[in-house]
């Protein structure tokens, strides 16, 4: 193994490697390279000549790669909202389609400065509750989730941004650990059915993330049975594209003020907010 490497050279033998295994090898090759020396893609562009060392690790990374660990875990960095959070295997790694849930929560909020408390279920990395946080500097945030190991990596990402004193972290299932009035329930909820066969990439994130039920969406029932009983006035959530009338089934002869569907970038329907 040589001392030094030329950065150049050390992009075209990782794409080299991904090519036979993953869709864009030279698109990630970039990312990873640019994660493993914390360095902008400018830097990258301006700096193909220059020497890099010590990369064992870098060969790690691409080895596990090629076994089809998801990028962001290898890396442990994932961007949403256009921001970079911390990301490991124990949190799912958040989709782009999730900003729209983003962006259902701020239509609904008429004013930034609301003094509302917000909670979330399946808090996972912790990216919503922060993003969401960061819009509306008033509210008092208490993220929820089942997994201890989440909690741990929405802890570093909830540090990271300085919401400490914003964001109450509790372990438990569903609303379970909430006494609280709530004004607006936001979830990403597991919304696949049990035996529905997933990519291979998917098998290293948590499963309890993945899978909701045998039908796929009794935890999304669960949640509307709990708005609807503590008349939670708003509750905005992400679903599977096949749900819509599921859940417009639920809820008839239910009491109710407004529920409207959202789409995702591709056009399926993805998630809804139920107004009670």
């Amino acid at each position: 193994m040589k001392d030094t490497y030329i950065v150049k050279e050390v992009l075209l033998s990782i794409t080299k490697t991904l090519k036979p295994f993953i869709e864009r090898p030279a698109k990630e090759a970039q990312l990873m390279l640019m994660a493993f020396l914390k360095v902008d893609e400018l830097w990258l562009l301006t700096n193909q000549r220059s020497e890099i060392a010590d990369i064992q690790k870098l060969f790690k990374w691409v080895d596990a790669r090629v076994k089809n660990v998801p990028l962001e875990y290898i890396t442990n960095s994932v961007s949403f909202y256009s921001q970079e959070f911390y990301i490991s295997e124990g949190a799912l790694i958040p989709r782009p389609e999730t900003e729209l849930l983003i962006d259902e929560v701020l239509k609904n909020v008429k004013s930034v400065d609301a003094k509302m408390t917000f909670v979330e279920v399946g808090v996972g990395s912790g990216i919503i509750s922060i993003v969401l946080a960061q819009h509306f500097k008033n509210a008092k945030f208490i993220a929820v989730d089942i997994s201890q190991a989440a909690l741990d990596i929405a802890k570093v990402n909830i540090e990271k941004f300085g919401m400490q004193e914003r964001i109450e972290l509790r372990l438990g299932s569903l609303l379970e650990p909430i006494d609280e009035e709530i004004d607006y329930l936001v979830s990403n909820p597991p919304y696949i059915a049990d035996k529905t066969p997933l990519e291979s990439n998917l098998s290293y994130e948590p499963q309890n993330a993945l899978f909701g039920g045998v039908i796929g969406d009794e935890i999304i029932k669960e949640l509307l049975a709990q708005v609807l009983k503590r008349k939670i006035n708003f509750f905005t959530c992400e679903m599977g594209y096949e749900q819509k009338g599921k859940i417009q089934s639920y809820l008839t002869n239910q009491k109710f003020e407004c529920l409207t569907f959202y789409k995702d970038y591709s056009d399926f329907d993805r998630g809804f907010t139920l107004i009670v």
